[in-house]
């Protein structure tokens, strides 16, 4: 009888630690936050090698952070350091001397790596040579750089189209390998390329490019300094980008007051120690939010509202003080018709469905009647909600009322997740491009790329289980841990003939393979990358369209490691071989020759290779920011639009769930097992509730429960949680992604951009039993039905 193979765990290991709570922080940073970073480039065994990588981190001449996409001062940059914990912990685990090798992979299959924690797992160490699954095999072997190259061509050549491949990118690529790794596709022949704009800030580009004229954000880090009001909305700055709150901090010393929104009452929102000040060492630092909004989950469409019926209310008693007419009139389009929807509205109504108390927004609406520099920030506590492209767009209407967008201290700023993540969709990473985009690229190089559009994530993991995908190439990320509905996308990689993970360390999408799959190990942002002889440098785009040099220091850990540039080149070589127009060997040799290509094929990078040497790079050209709207079908004008407010009704048993990360953890990486600022230590599987909902659902703060999730009628199980009581609305709760993504249906997405709505999820809350866990083994052996996830 034969032997079947033993499928490793798409989901991180259902056991509880020992649970340590204490009292929710009020304020981020401070002397903690320091300890916290030194702390881990000991436990990495890198002191002297990590502070040295640290002291050149976001400095001129040095390398950019790998974690959150905040821009670097445009002035004097801090002696002391520009980094922040989060950053400091991506650094150790870049700098770490511990190596996982052949040796490794030979004692450990990948069945019995798939019982480790994503945290255990992250602290394996670098990966340090190229590795190959065969087939039905259980261990990873290590192959040959050539070979692995020859087996992904021979992948891809014997596809019946191109369009049977896509390949996905990560926000840690740079901008010289983000093109040419688009190139590779596109002269390949398919526009299937999912990237991880597709599941943060997708939402935001979608909404902000038929209303401004651009998907990006329209402020600079000098506009946080010299404005009015700053409103934070879905958004952590204290884990998500704390080095934002130096410019919260720097904004509220010159006289802004500060809006915080968020059913959670994060620290990073509260107050500010800034260890570089006296104040943040020995005093009690600032405090930052002047007001506090704990809206409901979703709610946010109704505040948002609300605050414009009472503007509207405030413009009419004191008409030309509160709206600016002529702004209105010169910039804009659809005012009236706007207006005319508020006779239908009512404060308590709104104010109701908001959470929130009409005093409240009242006060919120007085913080910003008579204020024209307003700047709003966001992230994907709005960008994940199902209406979330309507909630910009909300937003967006508010700053058309104010006059508030392309004039300096004011606009719209979505706080992107990672490092260069904007820089990869400005390289044309996008299943979307536009036929302008794709004629620069015919006209260069003589190629006619595809024009049909291809595969976003979720739609590229309803291809792959329905046999349209073949092959998956994933240049960096962690594409399992990263997206929705974990069974279903699971079930999907496993169909793939080929899965390629281009990766610094090992993480869970090594565990759950195609029928084959290859490890390629590449240089981190802090590394040495010499080439022929000399140094190279690459470039990203932080949040705020500043495109600038990062250039690594660190001796890599391995000689076996090839940068992202060759790996996308040799790939192309390999693959189209002769039939190519592109000169694949110039590029591998050279950063600058790939400058060069995107200098004349991308509008704002005129003198690329000279001004992005420059002390603070350039910013890119951004219309809006100046004032210009050049929109699709307004022409000239930004366009008020029209939207409705959602019905969030319940069960009488059901709540709405939102994932979050911890302090210690930047997207699907696990740094420790503290939320610091939130009271938890040494565990993940929580589910943070309400008291009263606690109380009226027969549980206790503590208690063991089970989680559930009925989308399509289709029943997912996230076993063994833990309640912890928490300040935060009635009937919603908040967990840890990536152990809950298992309750995000594939199918719960975000109107218009697709993106998963993972910030809202109908969940049931059960005691938990231990069988349930049967129930969940079952579950994850039965396929998932195609005809119920249509592509």
């Amino acid at each position: 009888m034969k032997k079947t193979k033993k499928e490793p765990s798409a989901e991180p290991p259902y056991k509880l630690l020992d649970l340590k709570v204490s009292p929710v922080k009020k304020w981020a940073a401070g002397i903690p936050a320091v300890m916290a970073a030194f702390s881990d480039l000991f436990e990495e065994g890198v002191p002297v090698r990590g502070t040295r990588a640290l002291f050149s981190m976001n400095q001129r001449g040095g390398f950019d952070c790998p974690s959150c996409a905040w821009p670097d001062p445009d002035d004097e940059r801090s002696p002391v350091g520009e980094y922040c914990e989060n950053g400091a912990k991506a650094l150790a685990e870049e700098a770490t001397t511990k190596k996982v090798t052949a040796k490794f992979f030979k004692k450990n299959s990948v069945y019995d790596l798939a019982k480790l924690t994503d945290f255990e797992i992250g602290r394996m160490g670098r990966l340090a040579e190229p590795m190959y699954m065969p087939q039905n095999g259980t261990h990873y072997q290590p192959i040959s750089w050539d070979d692995a190259f020859k087996k992904i061509a021979d992948h891809l050549n014997r596809l019946e189209s191109p369009d049977e491949a896509a390949f996905y990118t990560s926000g840690r690529t740079s901008n010289e390998a983000s093109f040419v790794y688009q190139l590779f596709a596109r002269e390949f022949g398919t526009n299937n390329m999912p990237d991880c704009s597709n599941m943060c800030h997708e939402t935001s580009g979608t909404a902000l490019l038929p209303t401004i004229g651009i998907g990006k954000g329209t402020v600079k880090l000098d506009d946080f300094y010299d404005t009015d009001v700053i409103v934070i909305i879905g958004h952590n700055p204290g884990t998500n980008a704390p080095r934002m709150m130096s410019a919260l901090e720097k904004g509220k010393q010159n006289g802004a007051k500060i809006i915080a929104i968020n059913p959670l009452p994060e620290a990073g929102l509260m107050g500010f120690r800034n260890p570089q000040q006296l104040n943040g060492v020995i005093g009690h630092g600032v405090e930052l939010a002047d007001l506090y909004l704990p809206v409901k989950i979703n709610g946010d469409m109704a505040l948002l509202k609300a605050l414009e019926l009472l503007l509207l209310d405030f413009e009419r008693k004191s008409p030309g003080e509160v709206f600016d007419h002529e702004f209105i009139n010169s910039k804009t389009v659809g005012y009236e018709d706007f207006i005319k929807q508020f006779e239908a509205y009512e404060l308590d109504k709104l104010a109701e469905e908001s959470g929130l108390s009409p005093a409240s927004i009242y006060q919120a609406a007085q913080m910003l009647a008579f204020k024209k520099r307003i700047i709003f920030c966001w992230g994907m506590g709005l960008t994940q909600q199902p209406n979330g492209v309507d909630m910009i767009k909300e937003i967006v209407n508010l700053l058309l009322l104010k006059g508030s967008i392309g004039k300096p201290g004011a606009g719209v700023c979505p706080v992107r997740g990672h490092s260069n993540v904007q820089g990869n969709r400005t390289m044309l990473i996008n299943e979307k491009p536009t036929n302008e985009q794709l004629d620069r690229l015919r006209d260069f190089y003589g190629f006619e790329p595809p024009r049909e559009h291809g595969y976003d994530v979720v739609k590229a993991i309803k291809a792959m289980h329905a046999d349209k995908l073949k092959v998956l190439f994933c240049m960096g990320g962690n594409f399992l841990s990263a997206t929705p509905d974990t069974t279903y996308t699971a079930d999907a990689i496993r169909k793939l003939r080929l899965s390629v993970c281009v990766s610094t360390k090992l993480n869970r999408t090594h565990l759950v393979h195609g029928q084959e799959a290859l490890i390629l190990p590449t240089y981190s942002r802090s590394d040495l990358d010499i080439v022929n002889g000399e140094a190279q440098f690459i470039s990203t785009e932080s949040s705020m369209g500043i495109v600038q040099s990062s250039k690594g220091i660190l001796k890599p850990i391995s000689a076996d490691l090839i940068n992202e540039t060759q790996i996308a080149c040799r790939m192309a070589m390999a693959t189209l071989g002769s039939r190519s127009v592109v000169d694949w060997q110039r590029y591998a040799d050279s950063y600058d020759a790939v400058r060069d290509a995107i200098e004349k094929c991308i509008p704002g990078f005129e003198n690329y290779n000279i001004r992005v040497r420059e002390r603070n790079g350039f910013y890119l050209p951004n219309a809006a920011r100046d004032g210009n709207f050049v929109t699709a079908q307004y022409g000239d004008r930004a366009p008020f639009t029209l939207t409705t407010v959602p019905d969030n009704t319940l069960a009488n048993d059901e709540y709405l769930m939102a994932t979050t990360r911890t302090h210690d953890q930047f997207n699907t990486t696990i740094y420790g097992l503290e939320d610091r600022y939130r009271g938890i230590k040494n565990e993940r599987r929580v589910i943070f509730m309400n008291q009263k909902d606690i109380d009226d659902g027969g549980f206790v703060n503590g208690e063991k429960v089970d989680l559930f999730n009925y989308d399509e009628g289709i029943e997912r199980i996230a076993p063994l949680f833990i309640i912890v009581a928490y300040p935060i609305p009635e009937r919603n709760t908040v967990t840890y992604f990536p152990e809950t993504n298992v309750l995000v249906s594939i199918n719960n997405v975000v109107g218009e951009s697709n993106m998963p709505a993972s910030k809202y999820v109908r969940i049931k809350i059960r005691k938990h039993v231990p069988e349930i866990f049967e129930r969940v083994e079952k579950i994850q052996q039965t396929e998932r039905r195609n005809e119920l996830m249509p592509v």
